[in-house]
């Protein structure tokens, strides 16, 4: 796992200079949070009093948020309906310093809210408002036409599937076949049921259930792990993939080299709410600072260290990554926890 102290010093340095565009599902995460002090006597339920909420950007959004937190600019690109639930996501938006501009109103479409109701630390139900169908054609080539216009200003694309309509099969055709021609890198945070429609690629970050899932083999040992990632590597002619694996770290298979397998950091783990999201947002900001491959997966897997071990949403920032990277590795290795 090579990488110098003065290379890990270079690229945190160099983050924070690309544009980057996600496209994606976009998702307002609401949060009721309260005490549960009795038992309805409605139905054997608890009663929680709802002291306070918040509002928090998901989905695709949050990989945007990640994005903005690393200091490069996100063009965050997707689907929203027009109602007070999209009002409320741009006003978020505007106060974490990401445009609005490559948003579309589909009328026929609600903005998906995923409301968790916390008493204390413990979520008592969740509640999701949304529609997952597919973009109509109208839509789905609006959505093009916004890439399409600023395909030359951008260095990466993220793409956020959470399955909700937005990555349909035609849309990432057109958008993988574009920057093909344009030399873009192409990040795909993958929903397991579509892992077939993610060819061509330069990276996919999926877990390793979900790899397993798509690979159709359950990975519970390092030769299944090495069946799975090198069999998706294939399949799928992607440039690479990195699977993350929880506690046993992340492992990067790459056409041609042997896979790379890289510890965890964490030392201890709080929260892994949005993990996913830092390494892919991560990982591309390395990609655009100039790491190379492996590179971009050892640093990625600092921000995932830092994002689990703190509770709620972590602002992993490079001048995180840096000091967490200089604590983990010395001399180019890996210091042991």
């Amino acid at each position: 796992m090579p990488i110098k102290p003065d290379r890990i010093t270079e690229l945190t340095e160099k983050i924070g200079n690309a544009k980057i565009l996600i496209l994606g599902d976009i998702m307002l995460d609401e949060y009721l949070f309260g005490q549960v002090t009795r038992i309805s006597p409605e139905a054997p339920v608890p009663v929680v009093e709802v002291t306070s909420d918040r509002f928090l950007l998901g989905g695709a959004a949050n990989v945007a948020a990640n994005i903005r937190k690393l200091g490069d600019e996100p063009l965050l690109l997707g689907v929203v309906g027009l109602d007070e639930a999209s009002v409320k996501f741009s006003q978020i938006l505007k106060s974490k310093k990401i445009s609005s501009e490559f948003l579309i109103n589909d009328e026929s479409r609600q903005t998906t809210i995923k409301t968790r109701v916390m008493a204390g630390n413990q979520q008592i139900v969740r509640y999701d408002r949304e529609n997952r169908h597919e973009l109509n054609a109208e839509t789905e080539q609006k959505v093009f036409k916004k890439f399409e216009s600023v395909v030359d200003d951008i260095s990466a694309v993220i793409i956020s599937d959470y399955g909700k309509g937005v990555i349909s099969l035609s849309l990432l055709e057109k958008v993988i076949a574009l920057c093909r021609e344009k030399s873009i890198f192409v990040a795909v945070d993958p929903k397991e049921t579509h892992f077939h429609n993610y060819k061509n690629v330069s990276v996919i970050t999926p877990n390793h259930h979900e790899a397993g899932f798509a690979y159709g083999q359950r990975i519970s040992n390092e030769k299944e792990l090495l069946e799975v990632g090198n069999g998706l590597l294939e399949k799928l002619q992607a440039k690479s993939i990195l699977i993350t694996r929880g506690a046993d770290g992340m492992s990067l298979f790459r056409t041609d080299k042997e896979p790379t397998h890289i510890p965890t950091f964490a030392k201890k783990v709080f929260d892994v709410t949005g993990a996913g999201d830092t390494v892919i947002a991560t990982f591309v900001s390395s990609v655009c600072a100039g790491a190379e491959l492996h590179e971009a997966a050892i640093i990625a897997n600092a921000g995932a260290g830092i994002t689990v071990g703190e509770v709620g949403t972590a602002s992993v920032t490079p001048e995180l990554l840096r000091k967490e990277l200089h604590l983990n590795i010395k001399d180019g290795n890996l210091v042991k926890n």
